[in-house]
């Protein structure tokens, strides 16, 4: 098994997008990339504590390669807004990939540099790509929040276009139900 460490806005959309596919064993909520240890949800949304709001992912690379995890994080969110997807703004919403290795990181970098190079984007990419930092869980109620409570209006109108974008793009890659 491999980790790979993504933040492309809340935390509750990322988990959602990456938690069912084939080869993901757990994804989990939480901080990276402040000062703060331990840091509490309403510590990281004050934007004072330089973390972001990220997914751990314990995957297995004979299953989904790192290469197909990163287009699923580039096709399901904005990588050219820096701190702000959609309606969330702050340095904790930034688009981010906490590489855990030498391989990671060229993975990301070249990834990037196609994506700009080839202007897949109007705006270029911003997403940081760097190396993983201490990882801090989120609290118990972040942790598989769209499954719990998908019915709410965040839910609805920002994490499910996200999760319908996935099965649509990638509904080979979605384990069996």
């Amino acid at each position: 098994m491999q980790q790979a460490t993504f933040g492309a806005g809340c935390f509750w959309c990322v988990e959602a997008v990456f938690q069912n596919l084939k080869g993901v064993e757990k994804v989990v909520s939480g901080y990276a990339g402040g000062r703060n240890r331990n840091p509490t949800y309403k510590e990281v949304c004050s934007g004072l504590t330089g973390h972001a709001e990220v997914i751990d992912i314990t995957f297995d690379p004979a299953v989904i390669t790192y290469t197909e995890l990163l287009e699923i994080f580039w096709k399901t969110h904005d990588p050219t807004t820096p701190n702000r997807q959609g309606a969330d703004a702050g340095t904790q919403y930034r688009s981010v990939i906490y590489y855990h290795n030498d391989e990671q990181k060229q993975l990301a970098e070249e990834y990037k540099k196609k994506l700009n190079d080839g202007h897949a984007f109007p705006d270029p990419v911003v997403t940081e790509i760097t190396a993983a930092p201490e990882f801090f869980p989120a609290e118990n109620y972040h942790q598989n929040y769209f499954n719990l409570h998908g019915h709410e209006p965040y839910c609805q109108f920002v994490a499910r276009p996200k999760v319908d974008k996935v099965k649509a793009l990638f509904g080979d890659k979605l384990k069996a139900v």
